[in-house]
């Protein structure tokens, strides 16, 4: 069978297996202020592709997940339809086969720390995702406890921060409760894996999914592009510490004074290689793996 594009995205691509299965193709390709670069950043597909398999290997005690295989040669043949002529050889690394699933309406964001949209609010209003929090917390400082923090998932604009009673109205009461009780354990695991590898998390993104009436992890799990990890050598309450992600490239695109709007400015080869480099840092350190041993290393 001819694979079918199902969907794409600012970085992935989603085909039609057959079978209720799909074969996800991480790209490349990354974005900021919700504008996708021209440049590639060289390895981030096979980074987000193997950090996501970790993780599901990890916490696959704790639920189930979506992943078939990541071993190109489990995918069906027509796969190698979507690397052109470059074959399979094109996606290794890069894809999974992975099961349908229905998915839930919320984005399950786990925040351990005040960060990002999270310190924002809590500067406006003392709360974070409607919960009130003590009185005097600084930008970066750890939470009592990891709090559950989800949001909605817009079609058209950016997604909207909502409480746990927003949820339960979305999903219902004992979903929304498993979806929850789920992601806080998975971040707690994560974390404390984190630390003994010297970075923090200080807060990451579930995608969750229904798969044979089981609550499963799905989409990708605990990568730079869905969490914030810290060297914990630089955390200090009260700063915002570098994050191993696309920070480089956000910091020089303010530095150009563009607009943020399309088309972005050219990526300069050392952004380029920075914000490569802290992709690859990020998965080697939290995995204990070498991005080299993954499938598709050209090395």
């Amino acid at each position: 069978m001819t694979m079918t594009l199902l969907h794409s995205g600012k970085v992935r691509e989603l085909y039609d297996a057959g079978d209720d299965l799909m074969v996800m193709v991480a790209s490349d390709r990354i974005s900021a202020f919700d504008v996708v670069m021209a440049e590639p950043i060289p390895e981030k597909g096979r980074v987000l592709t193997a950090m996501t398999v970790h993780w599901l290997g990890e916490l696959e005690d704790l639920a189930p997940s979506h992943l078939v295989s990541a071993d190109p040669a489990d995918f069906p043949p027509s796969a190698g339809e979507i690397g052109g002529d470059a074959g399979m050889s094109a996606l290794a690394g890069r894809a999974l086969l992975v099961r349908r699933a229905q998915m839930l309406p919320l984005e399950c964001i786990v925040r351990g720390y005040l960060a990002g949209s999270g310190w924002k609010e809590y500067k406006e209003s003392g709360t974070l995702h409607g919960t009130a929090l003590p009185p005097g917390m600084k930008q970066a400082e750890k939470l009592p406890e990891p709090l559950f923090t989800p949001s909605t998932k817009e079609v058209e604009g950016h997604d909207r921060n909502i409480d746990f009673s927003e949820a339960v109205d979305l999903v219902g009461k004992e979903m929304a409760e498993a979806a929850r009780d789920l992601c806080v354990e998975a971040y707690r695991r994560a974390a404390e894996a984190g630390e003994r590898q010297g970075l923090l998390v200080a807060d990451t993104k579930f995608e969750l999914g229904i798969i044979d009436g089981k609550l499963a992890l799905c989409d990708e799990v605990l990568t730079p592009d869905s969490s914030r990890f810290w060297p914990a050598g630089e955390w200090e309450p009260g700063t915002n510490p570098p994050a191993f992600d696309k920070q480089p490239l956000r910091d020089w695109l303010e530095e150009t004074g563009w607009d943020k709007t399309p088309p972005p400015p050219s990526l300069p080869p050392e952004v380029v290689a920075e914000t490569s480099e802290r992709y690859i840092t990020a998965y080697e350190r939290m995995s204990g793996r070498k991005i080299a041993d993954w499938y598709g290393s050209k090395a």
